[in-house]
C-alpha cells in the first residue's frame, strides 16, 4: 500500500487510494467516480472534496474541510481547530469536530461532539451529541442523549434525554427520561417525556404528556398537559385539562378545561379552572375558582371561593376574612373568622366568630359569638354561643340531599 500526498495549492483528480490520503491547505480534489481512501485521509488547512469520499478515518487540523458530494467513514472524524461540511449524507463512528459542523443531508454517526455549533437541515441519527454552543437540526433527530452549553433547535426528536444551558425549541416528539434547560423551552407540537426541568420558562404549544415537570419561572401548555407531578415556582396556564397526581404553584395558575389529579393541589396565589376540579387535598392561598370541585381529603382556602356548582370535601376550612359564593359540602366544614358563605351542606359546622352564613343543613351545628345564620335546619345539635344570630332553626329526622 502506497501513501498519495496533494502539495499546498493544488488540484487534482483521484478514484482508489490504496493506503493514506495526504492533502495540505488551498487545495482541491475532485472524485473520479468517487474517492476511495483504503486508509486515513488527513487534511491540513482549507480543503475542498469535489464529489463523494469514502475513507477508513479522517484527521483535519487548522481549516475547513468541504465535501460537496456524500462522505462515508469507516471508523472515526477528527477536525482539530477546524470545521468540516458535507452536502450530501455523513456516515461515520465517532466524530470530533472542534469549531463547526454542517451537514446538508441525512446523517447517521456514533458519539458526537462538536466544539462549537452544529447544523443538520436532514435527519440525524447518533449515539451521543455534545455541543459547546449552538445547535440546530431541522429534521428527525433520534439520540441517546443530546447535551449543548449554548441555544438548541430541533425537529421531531426521539431521545432518551437532554440536557441544555440556555434555550430549547423543539417541534415534538419524545424524550424518554429527561429534559433540563436552565434557560427557556419551547416545544410547538406534541411532546411526551420523562422528568422536565426549566430554571426560566417553558411553554408547550400542542399537548404535552410527562412525569415530574419542575419549572423555576412561568409555564403555558396551550393544550392538554399530563403530568405526575407539577411545580411552579412562579406562574403556570394550561389552556386545555390539566391531569396528574401532584400541583404546587408559589404564586398564580389557570386550567382553561378541567384539573384532574390524585394527589395534592397547592396553590399560594390565585387558582383558576374553567371546568370540574378533583383532586385529594386542595390547598389555596388566595382565590379559587371552579365550575365544581370535589375533594376526597380536605379543602383550605384562605381567600376567596367560587364555584357554580359548589366544593366537596371530606373537610373544608375557610381563613380569615374569606368569602364563598356556591354551596359548601363536607363531612365537617369549619368557618373562620368573619368568614362568610351562602349555603352549607355538611356532616357537623363550625363558624367562629363573626363569621355568617346563609342557609346551614348538618347534623351537629356550632355558631360562635357575633357568627349570623339566616337559616339553620340540623339532625342531632345545635350549640350557640351567647351572642350567636340564628334567625330560625329547626330539627329534623333526616336531611335532604346534598349536591355533588
Amino acid at each position: 500500500m502506497s501513501d498519495t500526498n496533494v502539495p499546498r495549492g493544488s488540484r487534482v483528480r483521484l478514484g482508489i487510494v490504496d493506503g493514506n490520503l495526504r492533502v495540505e491547505k488551498n487545495s482541491t480534489i475532485e472524485a473520479e467516480g468517487a474517492v476511495r481512501v483504503a486508509g486515513v485521509a488527513q487534511f491540513s488547512g482549507n480543503v475542498e472534496v469535489v464529489g463523494d469520499l469514502r475513507c477508513r478515518a479522517i484527521e483535519s487540523e487548522d481549516g475547513r474541510v468541504h465535501v460537496s458530494g456524500n462522505l462515508e467513514v469507516e471508523d472515526r472524524v477528527e477536525a482539530d481547530d477546524g470545521e468540516l461540511e458535507v452536502d450530501g449524507s455523513f456516515r461515520a463512528g465517532d466524530v470530533d469536530v472542534d469549531q463547526r459542523l454542517s451537514l446538508h443531508g441525512p446523517a447517521v454517526t456514533g458519539r458526537l461532539e462538536v466544539g462549537g455549533r452544529l447544523e443538520a437541515e436532514s435527519t440525524l441519527t447518533a449515539s451521543r451529541v455534545a455541543v459547546g454552543g449552538r445547535l440546530r437540526v431541522v429534521g428527525k433527530m433520534t439520540a441517546a442523549s443530546v447535551e449543548a452549553g449554548g441555544s438548541v433547535e430541533l425537529g421531531e426528536v426521539a431521545l432518551e434525554e437532554m440536557e441544555v444551558g440556555g434555550f430549547i425549541r423543539v417541534e415534538g416528539g419524545e424524550v424518554r427520561r429527561r429534559i433540563e434547560v436552565g434557560g427557556k423551552f419551547l416545544s410547538t407540537g406534541a411532546l411526551s417525556f420523562g422528568a422536565f426541568e426549566a430554571g426560566g420558562f417553558a411553554e408547550f404549544r400542542e399537548s404535552a404528556t410527562g412525569g415530574s415537570i419542575d419549572v423555576g419561572g412561568v409555564l403555558t401548555a396551550g393544550q392538554d398537559l399530563t403530568f405526575t407531578t407539577l411545580h411552579i415556582g412562579g406562574f403556570g396556564e394550561i389552556r386545555g385539562n390539566g391531569k396528574g397526581k401532584d400541583l404546587e404553584v408559589g404564586g398564580r395558575f389557570s386550567v382553561g378545561g378541567s384539573l384532574l389529579l390524585t394527589g395534592t393541589a397547592e396553590v399560594g396565589g390565585r387558582l383558576s379552572v374553567g371546568g370540574p376540579t378533583e383532586a385529594d387535598s386542595l390547598e389555596v392561598g388566595g382565590r379559587f375558582e371552579a365550575e365544581r370541585a370535589v375533594l376526597h381529603g380536605s379543602a383550605e382556602v384562605g381567600g376567596v371561593v367560587v364555584t357554580r356548582s359548589g366544593l366537596k370535601a371530606a373537610k373544608i376550612e375557610l381563613g380569615h376574612r374569606s368569602t364563598a359564593a356556591g354551596p359548601l359540602v363536607g363531612g365537617r366544614v369549619l368557618l373562620n373568622r368573619r368568614a362568610t358563605v351562602e349555603d352549607v351542606y355538611a356532616d357537623s359546622v363550625e363558624l367562629d366568630r363573626d363569621a355568617s352564613a346563609r342557609k346551614v343543613w348538618a347534623g351537629d351545628v356550632s355558631v360562635g359569638d357575633g357568627a349570623k345564620v339566616d337559616e339553620v335546619v340540623y339532625t342531632r345539635s345545635l350549640r350557640l354561643a351567647p351572642s350567636a344570630k340564628v334567625r330560625s332553626s329547626q330539627q329534623v329526622v333526616a336531611l335532604p340531599p346534598f349536591p355533588l
